[in-house]
């Protein structure tokens, strides 16, 4: 009788009997059980979070995990428990419009919250004894504010990054944001001075090292020791640079996402491209002696040329990018599409996709100690994603040729296809609904991502957001202008603060103003926000 070749499954198994018997230790148990591709293969919808009235644009675990944060364009702050579906905290993040970002400090005992939104506001949330928090207005940028870095280990150090090309970092000790540079374009994008920043990331295994990336092809890459306080001649001057070769010189691309896996890899999600991993070596230095044009880049070695990922659409929204596994085996992504993307990291292979919202996922966070996954886009809920499905999601063995890089140097153009539904009629019909069959085939009943109509919408319809009226889902995010009502008072407004009729919320608030930073780029600036948690949220 002929062996059967063991696979991942096979050898959790032994696994488990090892763990059992005492052969192996529940850490590494775990670490060995978080990744294998059967896992990731078998992911589905654990349980759907519904509270936002809004676009949920983040989310993010605590340290320990238990506990989920989230942010949306109803400009509230939610902590979940994710296991149990319960809202332990609901607040008001005193942000006058769509929340970007909602991180907790670490070392905090989660109870302080960093956020930043599309009014170019830096705010500190603090969790109060008794049910309370208080907001406090920290910095603020001339633009919107995507992205936020923590320094790894650091419960009062934090980096942001906005429309305007300012880097800012940001000391909760002292309150006080320093503006480190202004990301100046290079000459020949004559159409803007600065660079229009999405993304900021800080290398996990040396906090001085952090990169930078927005409305050009470059990422780039920060020394931190290189910044000598109170001396401007060499702000801004990065390091490094990353690009692939082809797109050197390419005016039409931008990104939207970094992220540095443990190993210090440079993961870059561009605009209708693919998605890139750079190692260290494949830098470009810190001067380009030229601009190439991407048609000079076609003798770049191989070897020089990072890993792509292939398959998602990236153009709509700002969209994150991120690593999945212990060693960050995997990479992750959302799409256009309304899917999920998981590839493995060595070689890029596609090895799952998951639908995860009805029009645009734009995040994807991996639990730091498991294999779990929460998502999250344009429509008003967060999907945790577990390993729980008896069957593996398999993918049909041509799908290759129903996805393609999005690269501009691929010629052919049969090869150009994505899944999403190409309104231009572009894309290749057949492909597309043999990808469609996939997903319907591999989807539970029970688990199907049809939401029904909100009974709540005429309440909704009632309620007066804080954030004012919503942007358009689709507005052009390299617009450097920002609104006109975000530049105002750095103060939060009476108006903004009352409690909305109708509702079952007991939301009582208090403003403090004191002198406000006239310059607009930076500093400390004093208004406090003190309010009660809503009472049925809070468990």
């Amino acid at each position: 009788m002929r062996n059967r070749a063991a696979t991942g499954l096979d050898t959790a198994i032994v696994d488990v009997w090892k763990r059992e018997v005492g052969q192996l230790s529940p850490r590494n148990f775990a670490l060995r059980l978080a990744a294998p591709e059967d896992l990731v293969k078998r992911f589905e919808i654990f349980r759907k979070l519904e509270k936002h009235r809004g676009c949920v644009n983040t989310i993010s675990f605590n340290h320990d995990g238990n506990v989920l944060v989230s942010g949306s364009d109803d400009t509230r702050i939610i902590l979940w428990d994710w296991q149990t579906g319960n809202v332990k905290l609901s607040f008001q993040s005193g942000h006058h419009n769509n929340v970007f970002q909602a991180k907790f400090m670490p070392y905090t005992d989660d109870q302080c919250i960093v956020t930043s939104a599309a009014d170019g506001r830096i705010r500190c949330a603090h969790i109060l004894p008794h049910g309370k928090v208080e907001t406090k207005l920290l910095a603020r940028h001339s633009g919107p504010t995507h992205m936020l870095a923590i320094e790894p280990g650091s419960p009062h150090i934090f980096y942001s990054c906005g429309g305007d090309g300012l880097v800012q970092r940001i000391d909760l000790r002292t309150g006080a944001a320093v503006v480190l540079f202004t990301c100046e374009a290079l000459n020949y994008r004559s159409f803007s001075s600065v660079v229009y920043l999405n993304a900021i990331a800080i290398d996990p295994r040396n906090s001085n090292l952090f990169a930078v990336a927005g409305s050009d092809e470059y990422a780039r890459l920060f020394d931190l020791r290189n910044f000598k306080f109170g001396s401007s001649d060499i702000y801004g001057q990065p390091v490094d640079f990353f690009c692939p070769s082809h797109l050197v010189g390419d005016h039409g691309v931008s990104i939207t996402g970094l992220a540095f896996s443990d190993q210090s890899e440079l993961l870059v999600s561009y605009v209708d491209e693919c998605i890139y991993l750079f190692s260290k070596s494949m830098g470009l230095g810190p001067d380009l002696p030229f601009i190439s044009t991407p048609s000079n880049q076609s003798d770049a070695s191989v070897e020089d040329e990072p890993q792509a990922y292939k398959g998602h659409q990236n153009s709509k929204t700002v969209k994150g990018v991120g690593f999945f596994g212990p060693k960050c085996e995997y990479v992750v992504s959302g799409s256009d599409c309304g899917r999920i993307f998981i590839w493995k990291k060595k070689g890029g292979k596609l090895v799952n996709v998951m639908e995860g919202d009805r029009r645009v996922v734009n995040c994807i966070e991996s639990h730091p100690h498991t294999a779990v996954l929460a998502s999250s886009g344009i429509e008003s809920d967060i999907k945790l994603w577990t390993p729980t499905a008896t069957e593996k999601r398999e993918l049909p063995i041509n799908i290759h040729k129903f996805y393609g890089s999005g690269s501009s140097d691929d010629n052919d153009e049969s090869d150009d296809e994505y899944f999403y539904d190409d309104e231009s009629g572009d894309g290749s019909e057949d492909g597309y609904e043999m990808v469609e069959r996939f997903i319907a085939d591999q989807m539970d009943e029970d688990d199907s991502i049809s939401v029904e109509e909100d009974s709540n919408d005429d309440d909704m319809a009632s309620d007066e957001m804080d954030g004012g009226e919503e942007e358009d889902e689709e507005e052009d995010f390299f617009d450097d202008t920002a609104d006109d009502s975000n530049n105002d008072d750095i103060g939060v407004s009476e108006d903004d603060d009352e409690v909305e009729e109708g509702s079952d919320e007991d939301y009582s608030v208090s403003v403090a103003e004191d002198q406000k930073d006239d310059d607009g780029r930076g500093g400390m600036a004093s208004d406090e926000v003190v309010g009660t948690v809503d009472k049925e949220e809070h468990h």
